[in-house]
């Protein structure tokens, strides 16, 4: 017997459209399911039932009254949650931080508009850790977020809730945000499709600052279409974002069904991280996607060896500055998490000459970088160096600890923040033990449609999707 959970975003959109699914009934059953699951999976730190409720009647009415269901918005009575560090109007939000547990959104940030426009339900706040800062999520606000696949085991980080959240049937489809891997890590934790897409293609704004263009919201989804259709959804440009994607040809969704052709694709196994060492089940996913490209007709080569370990200091000086820009009052300093602090102590010490001169080199080299990278038409990388790690793995570590097996454990993702470019976790590996192993595509500034077309043949070739963990079916 088919489950509302069991469908895609897009086979629930249809469902809704055609009358076959009531908006009402499809927000109750991802609600019952989230209370039941949610405390052993840790995917939710705030549930809007009530909010959920309203909107699924408000979706359900404009289902009765259209005269041409074809004209009623994309995502009509869909469930798609929200990542806790993007403002909801009215709505908790911690950003993952004890000094902000009471805090209530006072705007909906332009990719909560956007979803909400688009006819998005939203049946809560998916956990972070703390401002986003680690890959993992724990936090002292919600419990751990772990991968459905291992309950033992972390989803990853930043956008860990949402990862859980989708991996475990909670919702078809997730908003995430990736400043240094955070839809990457957790896609690839939870055996899911997520996307990071060009600098400049979805807003920061309006409260957000983009300064030094790291961070970028994104889908996390199980398929390939699922997450290009959210795409869509989200890529408005606004004013006074900093920085502009250049436009695409056309929908991302319409690239799904648009054959890549034969594609020059790079490899990389080599991190800028000097004593990162990658897992033999990482090099095994690594390898088999590899052979896949290749029989799939795609010419494979390898990228040519650079050496960007000088470049590692200046992004922690951009990351730790960016610790320091969520405005905490002095008296709640005291409730910030250890890693937190330290990062933060690290940031208020680094001077404006120091920082300029961190964005400068980098920008410096990556317009060397973007230049030989632009050979490609995609890049292939491991997403992380190691398969899903314990609960508690980073968190119970001193921070500096903390911090260093955070770069060994995802050297290879914060690269493609630094240089714009789009990039996707592909979930193409399981290990003998059933944990997830995901691959990243890099693609060029503005080529999110050459890495859908791509992962969709992928996706054709070894389909995923229909791998679901145990809980799923709970």
């Amino acid at each position: 017997m088919t489950h509302p959970h069991d469908l895609g975003v897009r086979e629930t959109a249809a469902a809704v459209r055609a009358r076959e699914l009531s908006p009402v009934e499809l927000a109750d059953h991802y609600l019952e399911r989230i209370e039941r699951l949610n405390p052993r999976v840790g995917a939710f730190v705030t549930v809007t039932a009530d909010l959920a409720r309203e909107q699924a009647r408000e979706a359900e009415k404009a289902v009765l009254d259209a005269a041409d269901p074809a004209e009623l918005p994309p995502l009509l009575g869909v469930p798609i949650p929200i990542k806790d560090l993007n403002l909801v109007e009215g709505v908790r939000t911690t950003f993952g931080s004890s000094a902000f547990a009471d805090l209530k959104g006072f705007a909906d940030d332009s990719v909560v508009r956007l979803l909400r426009e688009a006819g998005a339900v939203m049946p809560g706040k998916t956990t972070t850790p703390e401002f986003g800062l680690p890959c993992y999520t724990e936090s002292a606000v919600a419990p751990a977020a772990r991968t459905p696949w291992d309950l033992s085991r972390s989803a990853g980080g930043s956008s860990g809730g949402a990862a859980a959240a989708v991996a475990a049937g909670l919702a078809p489809a997730a908003q995430g945000s990736d400043g240094g891997g955070s839809i990457r890590i957790p896609s690839s934790a939870c055996g899911l499709f997520g996307i990071k897409p060009t600098r400049g293609r979805i807003s920061q704004g309006p409260i957000n600052a983009d300064l030094f263009g790291l961070a970028t919201n994104g889908p996390i989804a199980r398929g390939v279409r699922d997450a290009a259709l959210l795409l869509d959804v989200m890529a408005a440009p606004m004013y006074g974002d900093l920085y502009r994607a250049p436009a695409a040809d056309g929908t991302f969704l319409s690239f799904a069904d648009r054959p890549p052709g034969r594609l020059r694709i790079a490899r990389s196994i080599e991190s800028a991280v000097p004593d990162a060492t990658v897992h033999p089940d990482c090099v095994a996913a690594y390898e088999e996607a590899t052979a896949l490209l290749v029989e799939l007709g795609h010419e494979v080569v390898d990228l040519p060896p650079v050496d960007a370990s000088e470049l590692l200091p200046h992004f922690e000086t951009l990351w730790a500055a960016m610790a320091t820009t969520t405005p905490v009052p002095p008296e709640s300093e005291h409730l910030l998490q250890p890693l937190t602090r330290w990062l933060r102590e690290r940031g208020a010490a680094i001077t404006a000459p120091e920082l300029l001169n961190a964005q400068a080199t980098l920008q410096g080299a990556f317009r060397l970088a973007l230049e030989m990278m632009d050979e490609y038409d995609a890049i292939l990388h491991p997403t992380l160096a190691q398969p899903p790690v314990p609960v508690g793995y980073f968190h119970d570590q001193e921070p500096e600890e903390n911090f260093a097996r955070q770069t060994r454990f995802t050297p290879f993702c914060a690269m493609y923040n630094l240089s714009g470019q789009p990039a996707v976790n592909v979930p193409l590996h399981w290990t003998d033990e059933g944990l997830p192993i995901g691959v990243m595509l890099a693609g060029r500034i503005g080529g999110e449609g050459t890495l859908i077309s791509l992962s969709a043949q992928l996706e054709e070739a070894r389909p995923w999707a229909g791998r679901k963990p145990s809980v799923w079916s709970e």
